[in-house]
């Protein structure tokens, strides 16, 4: 694919961005929509039956972004723990919506079998401005590491780590947009100082498995119930999706520590990333959100079955 530079209206083609691009950049973000009405007023209707748990705020607007993730009750220290993540970035909105609507009617009925964490919308900021990027123009999902900078990434890992080596299931959910190739890449190339190449968006539903560690059966099961409610994205001509080579139907691998990506903050046996693909002229909205709460369901039943096994 040729190189193509691409006009971006902060900064100097070529040269990195400093604080008076970050400051220039962030002057053109606007809230869009509400954390407190989407997102805040749907927890507050799970304290009855959850635990909710505060673990941490954003320190450029602590009552505005408080962190919040919601616990199962009845925590026991001999049963598996689940992680489920949304809203990583922030402008994925199915992952938001696919994680409280599995707590609010489906979880209830794993939790005689698992303790469950599910923190729905990790980066709040993101999510009202639609940013993939948090407000310092820094990608949370590239910062679940030591030494990241997110506030987002770096609370998240706080509230997971007295429980990490106990996670068997954690699903991560994301979208790939149209809005990744119009705006997204191309400005991260800008802030990086880098000539913007061009992919390819695909169509449909995938995952993302861990490298060093995959399971192809698991990836399998979660794609083949997702295919009953959305399609599932075909590889490229290049027989890849986003740049990476097709593994199986559906399926893609990163290496998720050494990234930074959130799905790689625990060494769960099973864990996945959803892309769903809500810009499709076969999806909408509404199945969006389904696929997620079917891929959660599909994960958790087939580790919970394969640990009946054994």
């Amino acid at each position: 694919m040729a190189v193509h530079e691409t006009p971006n209206p902060i900064g100097t083609p070529g040269k990195p961005w400093g604080p008076e691009e970050v400051a220039a950049w962030q002057a053109r973000q606007s809230r869009q929509r509400s954390y407190a009405a989407d997102v805040l007023r749907v927890i507050d209707t799970l304290r009855a039956r959850y635990d909710v748990v505060q673990y941490g705020q954003l320190d450029h607007d602590p009552e505005r972004y408080p962190l919040f993730a919601v616990q199962s009750r009845d925590w026991r220290d001999d049963r598996p723990c689940v992680l489920i993540t949304g809203g990583v970035h922030g402008y994925e909105t199915s992952g938001v919506h696919g994680a409280l609507r599995f707590v609010e009617g489906h979880a209830a009925g794993y939790l005689d079998r698992i303790n469950l964490m599910v923190a729905p919308c990790v980066s709040p900021w993101g999510y009202e401005t639609i940013q993939r990027w948090n407000i310092h123009a820094v990608d949370p999902n590239r910062s679940f590491r030591v030494g990241g900078t997110a506030q987002e990434a770096l609370a998240l890992m706080r509230l997971v780590a007295p429980f990490r080596e106990r996670v068997l299931v954690h699903v991560d959910l994301h979208e790939t947009t149209d809005t990744d190739e119009s705006e997204f890449r191309p400005a991260l190339a800008a802030r990086d100082g880098k000539a913007y190449v061009p992919g390819e968006i695909p169509d449909g539903f995938y995952l993302v498995d861990d490298v060093d560690h995959p399971q192809p059966a698991f990836q399998q099961a979660v794609i083949a119930a997702v295919a009953g409610v959305t399609h599932i994205a075909p590889a490229d001509a290049k027989g890849e999706i986003i740049g990476s080579p097709v593994v199986s139907t559906g399926v893609i691998r990163y290496p998720l520590k050494q990234l930074g990506l959130c799905a790689g903050i625990t060494d769960a046996r099973y864990k996945t990333t959803t892309e769903v693909y809500p810009d499709s002229p076969q999806a909408n909205p509404a199945q969006c959100i389904a696929a997620q709460v079917t891929a959660i369901c599909a994960a958790i039943d087939y580790a919970l079955e394969a640990q009946r096994q054994h």
